[in-house]
């Protein structure tokens, strides 16, 4: 009988369980639910060919945003009752930083190619030949010498006959990293290209390295939209409260017992600076930790021995500083208004129009004279 209620007893959850169970969790907090709005209304709202750029610091949350659009865009032909077996709704890769320090073209194309499970990568028509029938040569076998033009074209085709909805290119930063003596505008020219002949919306999902890229033409510029995930911030009190419920909600998701992590909210801020991702990150370290048998519970001695040191949140604090330096509008509208010719203030142009003229100058205060030429010397008889 004994062994019998021992087989029935249910086994508890081996350490790699509950990590496996605690990395799955995501959550919907309000930076991510308006970030998710604005990407989906973005890449509605796209002509075809454009480009959306999606950014922020490191740790903020972009890859879980980029899982639910693809999540999201994923289950619309369901919805929609779309059977075509060759249709795909969504092409998800990461552009990979090379191993030589220069961004890899042949490397995108090839596992572009890969991601929509294209068969026969290895073996691809030539492109641009006349006569493909009569041509002995017509088969390009794709080795470590195939010119990136052909994996392009190879590339584009698929994306034409798959038709997805949008390609998000993760860790899109890497595209900045380019040979001696190019350019970065035409890294971007590239994508830009294959983004027009296929009138696929390509999303570009990076950290604020991505900012560069957003102004390097006005061609580039008037087919780019931006869409920010910021983090919490600790100087905007509805910023503080919602990251206090966050670090709340995730006590509550962990396996484990805890100490009450709200008593230790500033700590939690201080190494993570109000980014989720690095905050989750950090508590999957600590249950870690604690899995591993050196302690019971989740104390505050596990999490300062697990959390990212000093150096570590200074400099990821300095880049997403920069960052949001060069988001913020500041002067930027003064200057562009006044190479425009109109004015700041909206009440003297009426909301529209050329700037009004300057104001005249004050009328004086009674007693005190008008600015004038004193005469010099004596005076000059006027001739007759």
């Amino acid at each position: 009988m004994a062994s019998s209620n021992a087989r029935s007893s249910p086994t508890r959850p081996g350490p790699g369980e509950l990590l496996t169970s605690f990395r799955a969790y995501t959550m919907a907090h309000p930076l991510l639910m308006v970030a998710k709005e604005d990407l989906l209304q973005a890449i509605n709202g796209a002509e075809p060919g454009s480009l959306v750029f999606v950014f922020g610091p490191t740790g903020a949350g972009k890859t879980t945003l980029r899982l639910k659009l693809e999540q999201l865009l994923a289950e619309e032909p369901l919805r929609a009752g779309n059977s075509d077996p060759g249709h795909i709704p969504v092409v998800s890769i990461e552009a990979m930083a090379a191993i030589s320090g220069n961004f890899s073209w042949r490397d995108y194309f090839t596992r572009l190619l890969r991601c929509m499970e294209e068969p026969l990568v290895n073996r691809k028509l030539r492109c641009g030949t006349p006569d493909l029938e009569g041509s002995r040569n017509r088969m390009v076998v794709i080795g470590s010498r195939t010119s990136g033009f052909e994996l392009q074209y190879a590339a584009e085709q698929a994306l034409r006959f798959r038709r997805p909805r949008a390609v998000f290119v993760d860790e899109a930063q890497h595209l900045s990293r380019v040979a001696s003596g190019r350019r970065l505008s035409d890294q971007l020219n590239v994508i830009k290209s294959i983004a027009n002949r296929t009138a696929a919306v390509h999303v570009l999902v990076g950290t604020y390295e991505l900012l560069p890229f957003r102004n390097l033409s006005g061609q580039l510029s008037r087919r780019c939209t931006d869409v920010h995930l910021p983090r919490y911030k600790s100087d905007d009190a509805a910023d503080i409260a919602t990251f206090k419920n966050i670090l709340l909600t995730f006590q509550k998701q962990l396996p484990i017992a805890s100490d009450d992590l709200m008593t230790h909210w500033d700590f939690m801020y201080e190494r993570s600076i109000g980014c989720v991702g690095v905050l989750k990150d950090w508590l999957v370290r600590a249950l870690a930790s604690v899995a591993s048998g050196a302690s019971t519970s989740i104390t505050r001695r596990t999490l300062e021995r697990t959390a990212l040191s000093v150096g570590q949140c200074e400099k990821i604090f300095a880049e997403t500083i920069e960052g949001e330096a060069q988001l913020a509008e500041g002067e930027g509208r003064s200057r562009l208004r006044s190479l425009l010719g109109l004015n700041l203030d909206s009440k003297q142009t009426g909301g529209d129009g050329p700037a009004a003229s300057a104001p005249l100058t004050k009328a004086p205060k009674i007693g005190q004279r008008r600015p004038k030429r004193d005469a010099i010397g004596p005076a000059v008889p006027a001739i007759a």
